[in-house]
């Protein structure tokens, strides 16, 4: 695991010391890479690549990088892993390639050069972000893994160009100093809490989507971003995976399970392989626990399993986690997260995130990562279990009030829309009043607010956009990925779910936050369940293996973890990961809220509307509405533009 920086320069004016300017871009990332550092400049310095490394595979200088194929024709810096690298090796070896080294790098670039880079990129199963440069016929390219694991931001100004793992690098060069907000991102932000790809929050930065590859050549320039990243091909599709797995769907429960447990085993076998030390993150839940028991039927020894412990008793899994690993055998080890750790972390957010980003999981992820780090170089996680196999809470939400919605005529909806705040007010109080304990009488006024707001939308996607939705309509309602993304047909309400999470929350969300929080730790965080073969054969599973009621979802996970362990260890409550972000912005948090949610503030940033946010912010102290969420956003945002958008913050981010 690693960093990537460096530059192109179309016009052969270099600068004064190209050298000089690499190394600087390239360090901006030592956390992702605190090994070593290195840069090669090509094509008479008109090209610079640099790498920041994070040793996990070859240890030694033979995988070192920027590396160079055997016949000295290709370049690269790359950032991940090539988990089937021994196989794609065995291959290369067949047909007379020769290895230096045993490094995941060197195979990928030997089976480019056999196989071309489009050939080679369908061979190659892992999380990774990768610059190639031909010397033969001056043509650069550029790729990301298929499910957008690994991050690679590209920008374009006249006739430069920078790239690297973090907008951070990008930064660093004289020509993207000073950019410009994407309002359009900055839009999608205020929606969403994060930026989808191939936004960045700035206009001359794009991400490069995941599963695709571009090339370009040094001596025919693209005319300008847009038409850079419309060269982008697809080597690999969720909407082909999606539409194969309803045309081929499995049947027989068992045949499908037998099939998921083969292709998770192997999945969980590859992601093993490492120089490094390798624990794993075992939360108590169906997903982390299901992947530590496979983890430790593949090794010969014990594993290392690790559970963080939160003071919040709704969020501490640590009881559970044990349980399950005095089962499996595993070496636990407990480690406790300090509350006064997880309110200091507030403040390296906007360092860390060097774009808007508002997940609050973001705060102990870090600590979590930080933590596990001082035991361990890699960690195998969970991650994917809830978009793959319908786990999250707001699917079965969301389909109760998708038949509440066709119940009720449109006109009604619509009316429904408009009933006064003060009125749902009272009317959720004379509803617990009238029935106390039900689960009616505790839906507050914010809850039936983004209800009714929910089921006046026209059909079922821009319901489930309102559903995801934290201000909505911030700008004009600009159409998020959600309504936009094309959608394979015959695919059910949940699925529908599944696959736009897939495509938009799963590596603009979660992945950003495992990516930064993990690699600001020097943590390489390996995620089985989001191997592309675990998610084509997730997508062949029959209904019944997804969701057994409205409260029983990840039906095919926790019939495999039944094989494994007790029932009870399988039937606990689900529990959050997050922070007490309501409680904390009415407490320790409440200054620095006021600071950033102060209406001149608001204005003056132009991105939120200044009167929705100071009811919202009196309401939320009240106690009457818990609007942490909505409101974590604008904080976020604020924090971030001080960072990062000041003269003084551009100053010093070139010169550090």
């Amino acid at each position: 695991m690693c960093g990537i920086a460096g530059f192109v320069d179309f016009s052969g004016e270099l600068q004064a010391d190209p050298a000089r300017l690499l190394d600087s871009m390239r360090d901006k990332l030592r956390h992702r890479g605190p090994d070593a550092g290195a840069s090669v400049l090509e094509a008479d310095g008109r090209v610079g690549f640099g790498h920041r490394r994070l040793a996990i595979i070859d240890l030694s200088e033979t995988g070192a990088q920027p590396m160079q194929s055997s016949s000295g024709r290709y370049v690269t810096v790359f950032n991940g892993e090539i988990y089937n690298f021994q196989t794609m090796r065995s291959e290369l070896t067949g047909v007379g390639a020769q290895f230096r080294g045993t490094s995941d790098t060197e195979v990928l670039l030997e089976a480019i050069e056999r196989f071309g880079i489009s050939a080679a990129l369908e061979r190659a199963n892992g999380m990774f972000a990768l610059a190639l440069f031909d010397r033969k016929s001056k043509q650069l390219s550029f790729a990301r893994d298929r499910l957008g694991k690994k991050p690679l931001y590209i920008g374009m100004v006249e006739d430069a160009l920078a790239f690297g793992s973090e907008l951070k690098a990008i930064r660093t060069h004289p020509d993207f100093a000073h950019p410009e907000i994407d309002a359009e991102a900055a839009a999608h932000f205020a929606r969403l809490g994060y930026i989808p790809a191939p936004f960045s929050i700035y206009r001359n930065v794009r991400k490069l989507p995941p599963a695709s590859y571009l090339s370009i050549s040094l001596d025919n320039k693209p005319r300008d971003l847009e038409a850079l990243l419309g060269q982008a091909r697809r080597y690999w599709s969720m909407y082909s995976a999606a539409q194969n797995g309803r045309d081929t769907r499995y049947e027989d429960e068992s045949e499908a399970l037998d099939a998921l447990e083969d292709n998770l085993g192997l999945a969980v076998e590859q992601r093993l392989i490492s120089d490094v030390p390798v624990g794993a993150f075992l939360s108590g839940g169906v997903d982390s626990s299901l992947i530590c028991a496979l983890m430790q039927e593949r090794l010969s020894g014990t594993a290392k399993t690790y559970t963080v412990g939160f003071a919040e008793s709704e969020f501490d899994e640590t009881a559970d986690a044990a349980e399950l690993a005095a089962h499996i055998g595993s070496d636990h080890t407990e480690l406790a997260l300090d509350p006064h750790a997880a309110l200091a972390a507030v403040d390296e957010m906007h360092r860390i995130f060097d774009e808007p980003f508002a997940d609050p999981s973001q705060i102990p992820s870090l600590l979590i990562s930080r933590l596990i780090r001082s035991e361990v170089t890699v960690a195998i996680s969970g991650d994917g279990g809830d978009e793959f196999f319908g786990g999250y809470m707001r699917y079965p939400r969301m389909m109760a009030m998708e038949r509440l919605a066709q119940q009720m005529p449109a006109g009604l909806r619509r009316l429904a829309l408009g009933t006064p705040v003060w009125l749902l007010d009272a009317a959720t109080r004379a509803n617990a009043l009238l029935r106390p304990g039900s689960e009616s009488g505790a839906i507050g006024a914010d809850r039936a607010e983004k209800i009714l707001g929910i089921i006046a939308e026209p059909d079922f996607r821009h319901r489930y956009e309102h559903f995801l939705s934290q201000w909505v309509k911030p700008t004009g309602g600009l159409p998020t990925p959600i309504v936009s993304a094309d959608l394979p047909s015959g695919l059910g309400q949940l699925e529908q779910m599944m696959y736009l999470d897939a495509v938009s929350y799963l590596p603009d969300d979660v992945l950003v936050k495992v990516d930064r929080t993990s690699m600001a730790a020097s943590l390489e965080v390996r995620s089985p369940l989001l191997d592309y073969k675990v998610i084509e054969t997730a997508w062949r599973m029959p209904d019944s293996l997804r969701m057994a009621n409205p409260k029983t979802g990840k039906v095919a996970l926790r019939k495999l973890l039944a094989r494994r362990v007790p029932e009870h260890m399988i039937d606990r409550p689900k529990r959050g990961f997050g922070v007490p972000l309501n409680d904390w912005l009415r407490g320790p948090l409440r200054e620095l809220a006021e600071e950033h949610l102060d209406t001149r503030r608001v204005q003056e940033l132009g991105y939120f509307d200044s009167q929705s946010v100071s009811r919202r912010w009196n309401e939320h102290l009240s106690g009457r509405r818990n609007w942490g969420f909505h409101l974590w956003s604008c904080i976020s945002f604020s924090m971030w533009h001080r960072h990062w958008m000041t003269d003084k913050a551009a100053e010093e981010v070139r010169a550090a």
